[in-house]
């Protein structure tokens, strides 16, 4: 636009809007990280749900960012390397609670409670005006619908996602994150719940108790509540933060879009570009659901079809599928992902409902590789199958495939 043109329209106050204008998107185009594009980002929630470990769908995400880019909010990617010397990340989170105490849903329905429109956002402003810190970023807590809240609250507040993970991948518990293992505690933390209750953990005796904590808050707040947790410098970050997720994230469901495109399998080259493997085709033919302690509580069975005819497939599921049997016969343990998906898109499936598994939907198992931080003995402790029970050594999801194989090739 030419300076006689700008004094032409200065009469009108138009050119003190469009200057202002210039500038504010000059300002926008100069902060940290790299913008994502509206296809980076539906592939990134795509992606997510595969990493969930869980029955999910991305669609309800996909379609809430995409337009809140309409709106004007945008998505930057910032990587660890890049987060400023002096930064602060924070990692939103939602707790679940298993079944929650109707008494106090039907109480605060009775009283007319009204509920907070952003629970997670408030948690996160609660905790920066307890620290009296503006964060740099924000990380997600798991992949799932925490990456879903961990891009709106950075859009909201005008800050870069970090390219990482606290965990890699969704579990059940909140101490079963990198920076536990690393000794970063996870306090102090802020609760919101849906009616607007603030509650701030200062302390506590380890992540553990952070876990019952908020749990125990989860479980009195109707079920679930938003907190903010795990504010690190960036020396913790370089520790306690998993490189690379929102990247991986967006790899994967770049890779099943583009399958489905070319008309090849989405499922094969999911697994292609995850080092992954095919666990597992069949129908659900058992699916036994209950809320206890705060949690969802899962045992599924699928009888085989296709190449998987005639074998069965049993899960053992907290929140998340955490351990696979084929045949009676461990063939996925934690921290390694098993990963429910759809055989014609290479999506996750949404088949994890209140009263579980659907009978008779069919699900293709596929198993992913923990990231290597789980792979140490620490990690093993707080996420390996003794935890959760299983008096079983910890074999990694590729031997136990390879021993698969040759089993099947000595028949």
């Amino acid at each position: 636009m030419s300076k006689r043109t700008l004094k032409t329209l200065a009469a009108t106050g138009l050119a003190t809007m469009i200057l202002s204008s210039i500038a504010a998107a000059d300002a926008r185009s100069s902060r940290p990280g790299r913008l994502l594009s509206e296809q980076e980002v539906a592939d990134a929630m795509v992606g997510a749900q595969i990493l969930a470990t869980r029955g999910s769908a991305s669609e309800g995400y996909i379609k809430r960012a995409l337009e809140a880019m309409k709106q004007g909010k945008q998505f930057r990617l910032l990587s660890i390397e890049d987060l400023p010397e002096d930064g602060t990340v924070v990692s939103p989170s939602g707790v679940g609670g298993g079944t929650p105490w109707p008494h106090i849903l039907d109480r605060a329905k009775a009283q007319g409670l009204p509920s907070v429109p952003n629970a997670a956002l408030s948690s996160v402003r609660a905790l920066g005006r307890r620290l009296n810190k503006e964060f740099s970023a924000v990380v997600q807590n798991e992949p799932a619908g925490s990456t879903y809240v961990a891009f709106m609250i950075a859009a909201e507040l005008d800050i870069p996602i970090l390219d990482g993970c606290l965990s890699g991948r969704a579990r059940p518990e909140i101490q079963q994150q990198i920076p536990f293992a690393e000794g970063i505690p996870g306090t102090p933390a802020a609760l919101v719940s849906r009616w607007g209750d603030v509650i701030f953990i200062e302390s506590a005796a380890d992540d553990y108790r952070l876990e019952d904590l908020s749990r125990a808050l989860a479980v009195a707040s109707g079920g679930g509540i938003q907190m903010a947790q795990n504010a690190m410098s960036k020396s913790e970050v370089r520790r306690g933060v998993i490189p690379g997720v929102i990247s991986q994230s967006i790899l994967f469901g770049r890779t099943v879009r583009e399958a489905r495109l070319k008309g090849t399998d989405p499922v094969e080259a999911l697994c292609r570009v995850a080092g992954g493997f095919v666990l597992f085709r069949g129908a659900v033919s058992k699916s036994e659901h209950r809320g206890e302690f705060g949690f969802a509580w899962g045992d599924v069975e699928m009888r085989g079809t296709g190449p998987d005819e005639g074998h069965v497939y049993k899960l053992f599921i907290k929140n998340e599928n955490i351990m696979g049997w084929r045949d009676g016969k461990p063939d996925a343990m934690p921290p390694d992902l098993i990963c429910n998906l759809d055989a014609k898109t290479g999506e996750a499936l949404l088949t994890w409902r209140e009263k579980g598994y659907p009978l008779g939907q069919e699900v293709v198992l596929v198993g992913i590789p923990a990231p290597r931080e789980w792979r140490t003995a620490r990690g093993l402790e707080i996420m390996g199958p003794r935890h959760f029970g299983f008096d079983l050594d910890y074999i990694p999801l590729e031997d136990l495939q390879k021993a698969r194989t040759a089993a099947a090739a000595s028949l």
